[in-house]
């Protein structure tokens, strides 16, 4: 009976023993396992979904990533879909999925750029991802606008637009009137920016639109909305400092900033201003002089690499 025991106890620890050698072959066994048999849940994109890309980043309409590219087309596309929650796997093919998901979903400054090419309504102010060895991939987003502020800014825009611009009026002109409404009926929220407080919802399109009140942010969001609108491709641009639009006007991509073409003065005298209004790259930089505001990541937003 002791040689029996003694056969069993070593027989154990035998086959734990080649288990903890082999723990990593049987965890991508079951990971194979549950991947080759798992379902992704697609559902239908939003009204706020741009059915165009860029240079940068395109939408998808196949979420198995097989390289760090396609992952950052599949986050970007959980946001301009207006998903605020949604599950994907890794395949076996794609050995770094795992940790390409850990090196994206840490980086904030990268998920906030790849954010800023969706429209403000599909935005986000919080995104979370949760993944393990596994490969099973859930990214949440937290929206920047609910339900109810779209709807708020939605009737506003449509009261903007029906008193500002026609038919008969090009592109340009509206465009032009828009920009003029948005800077003559907002103020810009010093407070916000000297003390990061403010009373106001003033880094959003409903403190410029609603309230009066807007940071680089607010005017961003709402002319960002405005143009699409239009049916103009646009997205916004971040710098470390500051946020504005670029525009897709007569066949070149151009700058539109509110923020900038709405100065501040210690006279307490409104300015409206056309310096920021449909310019490119050099226009930008020779107004700037020594001014770093403006100066982006152009290997993000590639349609200005080359200008």
């Amino acid at each position: 009976m002791k040689l029996k025991n003694i056969l069993i106890t070593f027989c154990l620890i035998l086959i734990i023993t080649l288990e903890i050698i082999n723990l990593d072959k049987i965890t991508e066994f079951f990971k194979n396992l549950i991947n080759s048999n798992h379902t992704v849940i697609i559902n239908p994109k939003n009204e706020y979904y741009k059915d165009y890309d860029f240079l940068f980043i395109q939408n998808v309409d196949n979420y198995v990533p097989y390289s760090y590219n396609d992952l950052l087309n599949i986050f970007y596309s959980i946001i301009n879909n207006g998903w605020q929650k949604f599950t994907f796997y890794c395949p076996a093919e794609y050995s770094d999925c795992v940790n390409d998901i850990g090196l994206i979903s840490n980086d904030k400054v990268l998920l906030s750029q790849i954010n800023n090419f969706a429209s403000p309504f599909n935005s986000f102010n919080e995104i979370n991802t949760l993944y393990d060895k596994t490969g099973e991939i859930t990214v949440s987003l937290n929206c920047a606008y609910t339900k109810e502020e779209q709807d708020i800014i939605n009737k506003k825009l449509d009261e903007i637009m029906s008193n500002n611009i026609n038919d008969s009026m090009s592109l340009e002109e509206k465009l032009k009137a828009l920009h003029d409404y948005i800077i003559n009926n907002t103020e810009y929220d010093i407070d916000k920016n000297n003390t990061g407080e403010s009373m106001y919802h003033s880094s959003t399109a409903y403190g410029a639109l609603i309230e009066g009140y807007a940071t680089c942010n607010g005017y961003a969001d709402v002319y960002a909305l405005i143009l699409d609108r239009l049916g103009v491709k646009n997205y916004r641009i971040t710098s470390d400092t500051h946020i504005w639009n670029a525009v897709y006007f007569n066949d070149e991509w151009l700058h539109i900033d509110l923020t900038w073409d709405d100065p501040v003065s210690d006279s307490g005298i409104d300015y409206l201003d056309h310096n920021y209004f449909l310019v490119d790259n050099a226009t930008l930089e020779k107004e700037d002089g020594d001014l770093i505001d403006h100066q982006f990541p152009k290997y993000i937003y590639l349609e200005f690499k080359d200008k």
